[in-house]
């Protein structure tokens, strides 16, 4: 606060010089000017008193006219070089001024800031109410002593769902979750079953046990489930969890759902577009064991829906890749999402090569080629390693070709910008 105040007093000697100085600097120079006047008629009188003088020496002037003559320029002599009364009561007037100026001026100031500011900061001791009138936020200590008021009270009335879901949500605000999950179990064993409340609880109870949703959690979604199936937030903690067992189709079947029921420009579906993604990216990488598998299903029985043929790579491309780059082949409706029905990985020392694609290497059981009318082939080198394609990776595609076409033919020949 040091620093307040002496910027404070600085302003206040500016302004009072800017106020004061008119006033003494026009009271200087009222000064030289009678100084200037009364220097002129007396010079004016000397050379009367000369004229005179010669005059009456030469006999132009009897004694009498002589002697009335002298005494008027005398008088007039002591009247100009007295003090100049009139000057001097202007600038006294002056002074006055000036002196009220330079005391009532910082009276008034100190005054009107004691009454509309806060003259107790400038010790640094605010008081507390004063301190909190201008902001209208709690401390965490005044939140955590009204959420303990309120556990005081539910003790009083231990039947009040209503109550205890408030002290749920409150302890999970103050990152208290042990306490905020069994605030939970009170509450809906109290209250209506309910979607949402039960999806609270599933992510407070996750929060809990560091985040994870083994056990108690994923029955609590599930729960949230059976209530709503529609229930936004039971959709995506139910993905999260499939995404956590590394069930990456059942992850981006529950994501979709959730992208059905939202706005498509929301921030919230930006986030689930991207754990999408990731799940696809991961189901490509760590799933293709099987679909490495020869065609067929687990019974032997080659599935009805399937596209063959064969992929080799542009000459003018061999020297930019490595025997070890990944290959992935793919198919992809032509009428639909991005996302591939049917992926195939292999490696740049596979090709050419022959490939086949069906339902047992979809990505999702929902969105299968059996499920779509006609696809186009892809295969993509990732520099990466990716599902997902990057600037740089090299790509061709097949024209449209009906599901249960064979011979098909991709040459990877551009590089994706």
């Amino acid at each position: 606060m040091s620093w307040f105040v002496v910027i404070g007093a600085l302003l206040l000697v500016a302004i009072l010089g800017a106020l004061l100085y008119p006033l003494l600097a026009w009271r200087g120079a009222a000064r030289s000017a009678a100084g200037g006047v009364r220097d002129l008629n007396l010079a004016i009188l000397r050379e009367h008193f000369s004229e005179l003088e010669k005059d009456f020496q030469g006999g132009r002037l009897d004694p009498a006219s002589y002697r009335q003559a002298r005494q008027e320029l005398e008088r007039r002599t002591l009247d100009d070089a007295g003090p100049g009364d009139g000057g001097v009561r202007l600038g006294g007037r002056k002074i006055k001024l000036a002196l009220a100026l330079g005391v009532l001026f910082p009276v008034l100031l100190f005054a009107l800031y004691a009454w509309l500011g806060t003259p107790a900061a400038l010790t640094g001791r605010v008081p507390a109410k004063a301190a909190g009138e201008g902001e209208h936020a709690l401390s965490r200590e005044q939140i955590a002593g009204m959420v303990d008021k309120l556990a005081l009270r539910l003790q009083e009335n231990p039947a009040d769902g209503p109550g205890w879901l408030m002290l749920g949500r409150s302890y999970a605000v103050l990152g208290r979750y042990p306490e905020s999950a069994a605030a939970f179990d009170r509450a809906l064993g109290l209250l209506p079953p309910d979607a949402q409340h039960y999806a609270d609880f599933a992510d407070i109870a996750a929060m809990a046990q560091g985040r994870s949703f083994a056990g108690a959690p994923e029955k609590l979604v599930q729960r949230a489930l059976a209530i709503d199936p529609r229930n936004i937030k039971a959709l995506a903690l139910a993905g999260t969890v499939a995404f956590d067992q590394q069930n990456y189709s059942l992850a981006i079947r529950q994501w979709q759902k959730v992208l059905a029921l939202i706005p498509d420009d929301s921030a919230v579906a930006a986030g689930i577009r991207g754990s999408i993604r990731d799940a696809e990216n991961r189901l490509a990488i760590s799933g293709q064991q099987v679909a490495d598998a020869p065609p067929g299903g687990a019974d032997g029985v080659a599935p009805a829906a399937k596209v063959a043929g064969s992929v080799e790579l542009d000459a003018k491309f061999r020297s930019q890749v490595a025997p070890g780059d990944t290959l992935f082949i793919f198919a992809r409706a032509v009428d639909g999402p991005k996302m591939p029905v049917a992926m195939l990985r292999k490696k740049v020392g596979d090709l050419p090569l022959q490939f086949a694609l069906d339902d047992s290497m979809s990505m999702t059981p929902q969105f299968k080629l059996s499920t779509v009318g006609k696809v186009v082939i892809g295969a993509r080198i990732s520099r990466s390693g990716d599902a997902l394609a990057r600037a740089g990776d090299i790509e061709g595609v097949s024209a449209p070709v009906a599901v249960g076409t064979a011979g098909i033919k991709v040459t990877i020949g551009h590089v994706v910008r």
